[in-house]
């Protein structure tokens, strides 16, 4: 497995810059990221570029620095949106030659969330999606779909639902980003229990599998009182090995994956102005070490 961080893991403030975040990656030995798309509107706007501008200044700027991007994300709520489907193509086909401009081989799509917003059976959500693959696949090269379920997703929220939604598709360029935290966070742990523990199930081919994403996560002490695992994700999701609640039980039953494997941090103390940008990137790579050894110690 190769290691990759997400631009919004090191940093979250408004002064954290684009720029920095890729430079910091670089000096700590991360050689491929995943790229914000909102991270890369900030830097557009701030430095008075068009977004296509942008993305060919960051491909660059990553050239020098020995980075390469690897995915562009989360291009949200597509699948099935009440959106006419037109104007989410046109949407989509943006989202995809940006990636092109960034020389990304991934777009990364998160399973619906908004019941508000969602409309259409299984049957249309299926063929919007092949519809978002085949827009990909005719770029050159091409873009493949990474489509990740989201454990508060309105239709698809288990790892197995993924898989299911990749095998309906039938696109060559769609297939899986696995999340750890969804996983578990849905099929194990619990933020509304004291013990932070439910059932877990475990089996997937790895085939499916683009690349997988890596968090940990905090308990709450008390419990929370709202059903909302978006606070999970939002509040308290921090690097591998911090806070011992999934303890790398997922990365073991997958541990004979040999794509990339992304650190995805959504840490609230990320979004004060006083956090550094470069101790997000030394604490990745420590995380990453942890981690490391953990599965070889288990192979």
């Amino acid at each position: 497995m190769s290691r990759k961080q997400t631009t919004v893991s090191l940093g979250q403030h408004a002064t954290h810059t684009l720029d920095q975040m890729i430079r910091a990656a670089a000096q700590h030995g991360f050689a491929d990221l995943e790229l914000v798309y909102s991270d890369l509107s900030a830097y557009a706007e701030t430095n008075g570029l068009s977004m296509s501008t942008a993305a060919e200044d960051i491909r660059e700027l990553c050239a020098k620095n020995n980075v390469a991007v690897i995915s562009l994300a989360p291009f949200e709520n597509f699948d099935g949106s009440s959106m006419p489907l037109e104007k989410r193509l046109e949407i989509a086909r943006h989202w995809i030659g940006i990636a092109t401009k960034l020389g990304a081989l991934y777009l990364q799509i998160p399973s619906h969330y908004k019941a508000d917003e969602s409309a259409g059976d299984e049957t249309t959500r299926i063929s919007d999606l092949q519809k978002l693959a085949d827009i990909g696949s005719a770029e050159q090269p091409v873009v493949s779909i990474a489509y990740e379920a989201l454990s508060w997703g309105i239709h698809y929220s288990t790892w197995e639902d993924s898989l299911y939604v990749v095998e309906k598709v039938n696109r060559p360029n769609f297939g899986l980003c696995l999340d750890n935290f969804h996983v578990i966070t849905k099929l194990w742990a619990s933020a509304f229990e004291p013990s932070g523990k439910k059932g877990f199930r475990d089996h997937c081919p790895l085939d499916k599998i683009f690349y997988l994403q890596f968090s940990d996560g905090e308990l709450f002490d008390p419990p929370s009182q709202t059903n909302n695992r978006g606070i999970w994700k939002a509040r308290r999701r921090s690097l591998p090995g911090r806070s011992m609640l999934v303890r790398f039980r997922w990365s073991r039953n997958w541990s004979g994956f040999e794509g990339w494997v992304l650190l995805e941090i959504f840490d609230r103390r990320m979004r004060d102005e006083r956090f550094r940008v470069e101790s997000a990137a030394a604490r990745g790579r420590e995380s990453w070490k942890k981690l490391k050894e953990e599965l070889e110690s288990k192979a």
